[in-house]
């Protein structure tokens, strides 16, 4: 007789088996990835450097959450993290030895701004920052340059954070001063990481700093003034110094993919609409039109009229603010670590917020490998199905993953034999070329997260991403080479999976 479990799950296998995949996905494709691929690695202030309060840093939004204690997983905070503003040296040196073309770092706004406006400048942060260019420029390796992950000036958030307007300006003044200071070295920029995290994960649901609970309308104004702030630092970056500086400057974005639970129409279409209310909330601004996707438009809309509102909970561009954004990018920045299962789940008025505005439900596989973080599962395919749909949505622009990687699972957390690593980076590096030779889409950089062990923001320093250990118990912070590093110094020794020899 099959029990209920087992018959559930056999449903689930065949519900799983109509997906529509790629016929190569289940072989192993040797090859070697385009001459001049951009191999990297990357950290963010916040999680890295430490010295929360030393040489006039300001304080951020990210100290005084943390500081406020019982927001994150055993009370940890970055107050020391891997003590990088003092052990930058200690990050060149392992950025070199893997043999990397850039480290992708981010700039802490209220270390160069400590109440986060033009008028007070840091200088011990400018010179900081200065040392970990130069130190990088004098190894060989390129700085890519994020100038803001999530570490607002806690003045700016005192009156509002990014739910003020005044945001727009104050990032610009920001930005202008970044690149002035180091753009004569730095070619690779970033504006703003994820701004998806930021509008809801902190200022929707509340669960990341600042912690503002506002699902229904806070997310959205919070991500339409983010908008507006990069095309703003785009076009300062384009107008005032790309002809002097010669570099590129673009957005990173950050999506799962979304699989449709099931081959149904409803689903199918479910999927879509999830895309879009992810990725494409904050790239279809930038890379077709200036303005919101359609779906989004409507489905908003109609969710506040029947709530009993007069205007849609999404904001609006007007035309000026449509053509300002538009265009705004050099590249196609992208974060990806996982995949979901979506099904069409009509939710009505249950709950105003962007969540549920999607009117879906996400499943995963019970086969997946699960990381040490309970919303990554390992499923390599899913870059893949993502890089196709970013070239069939936004005519198939140069893409440079900026972020990809996994947290130890409870098998290798604390391990240097981080075989779990290893297969995971084989699997979606391997499908990452699959995308640019089966399918010609067009990547020309992968960026794994992350260098080394950091401050891995609520679930602090439970969850392990680094190519190497640091023992956070330990004053020095010695970073200590994972298994992993070898695997990827010779991945980029190789430029890919130059097929075997034969014996």
């Amino acid at each position: 007789m099959v029990s209920p479990l087992n018959f559930l799950r056999f449903a689930f296998f065949l519900v799983l088996s109509s997906h529509s995949t790629f016929a190569q996905d289940d072989e192993f494709l040797y090859d070697t990835f385009p001459e001049g691929f951009l191999w990297g690695t990357a950290t963010s202030a916040y999680q890295v450097e430490g010295a929360w309060n030393e040489d006039g840093k300001g304080e951020g939004n990210w100290d005084k959450f943390c500081h406020a204690g019982g927001k994150i997983k055993n009370n940890d905070t970055g107050d020391i993290a891997c003590d990088s503003y003092h052990k930058y040296a200690d990050d060149v040196t392992i950025a070199k030895s893997l043999g990397v073309y850039h480290y992708r770092f981010s700039l802490s706004w209220p270390r160069i701004l400590p109440i986060g406006t033009k008028d007070v400048v840091n200088q011990a942060g400018i010179d900081y920052y200065n040392n970990l260019i130069d130190g990088l420029l004098a190894e060989g390796v390129q700085p890519m340059v994020t100038l803001y992950h999530w570490d607002t000036p806690q003045a700016l958030e005192d009156i509002g954070g990014w739910r003020n307007p005044d945001l727009v300006q104050y990032f610009n003044d920001y930005a202008r001063l970044c690149y002035t200071e180091f753009g004569d070295r730095v070619k690779l920029w970033i504006t703003l990481n994820e701004p998806w995290v930021v509008a809801w994960q902190s200022y929707g649901l509340g669960t990341n700093a600042p912690g503002v609970y506002s699902p229904d309308v806070g997310a959205y104004l919070v991500g339409h003034h983010m908008i507006k702030a990069h095309a703003e630092a785009w076009h300062t970056y384009d107008e005032e110094f790309r002809a002097t500086q010669k570099g590129r400057i673009s957005i990173t974005l950050d999506c799962s993919w979304q699989e449709p639970y099931s081959n149904k129409t409803e689903d199918v279409e479910a999927a879509e609409r999830s895309m879009q209310f992810k990725l494409g909330w904050f790239a279809n601004p930038i890379y077709v039109n200036g303005d919101y996707p359609q779906t989004m438009k409507d489905r908003v809309a109609s969710k506040s009229q029947s709530e009993g509102r007069n205007e849609s909970r999404l904001p609006e561009f007007t035309d000026d603010e449509k053509r300002r954004i538009n265009g705004t990018h050099d590249f196609f920045g992208i974060n990806h670590y996982t995949t979901d299962l979506v099904e069409d789940y009509p939710r009505g008025n249950e709950w105003p917020s962007w969540d549920y505005d999607r009117d879906i439900q996400t499943h995963v596989d019970p086969t997946w490998p699960l990381s040490g973080s309970a919303w990554l599962y390992e499923v390599p395919w899913g870059i893949r199905k993502l890089l196709v749909w970013i070239r069939d949505r936004y005519k198939n622009p140069e893409v440079i993953i900026t972020e990809n990687g996994v947290s130890d699972d409870a098998q290798h957390y604390g391990s240097l034999d981080d075989q779990q690593r290893i297969r995971f980076c084989n699997g979606y590096i391997n499908s990452v070329l699959k995308a640019i030779r089966l399918d010609n889409c067009t990547v020309t950089g992968y960026t794994l997260w992350s260098l080394m062990d950091n401050f891995e923001w609520t679930d602090g320093y439970g969850s392990t991403f680094g190519l190497h250990r640091v023992d956070f118990s330990d004053p020095n912070r010695t970073r200590v080479p994972k298994a992993s590093v070898e695997f990827f110094r010779k991945l980029i020794q190789d430029n890919g999976f130059p097929a075997p020899k034969a014996e």
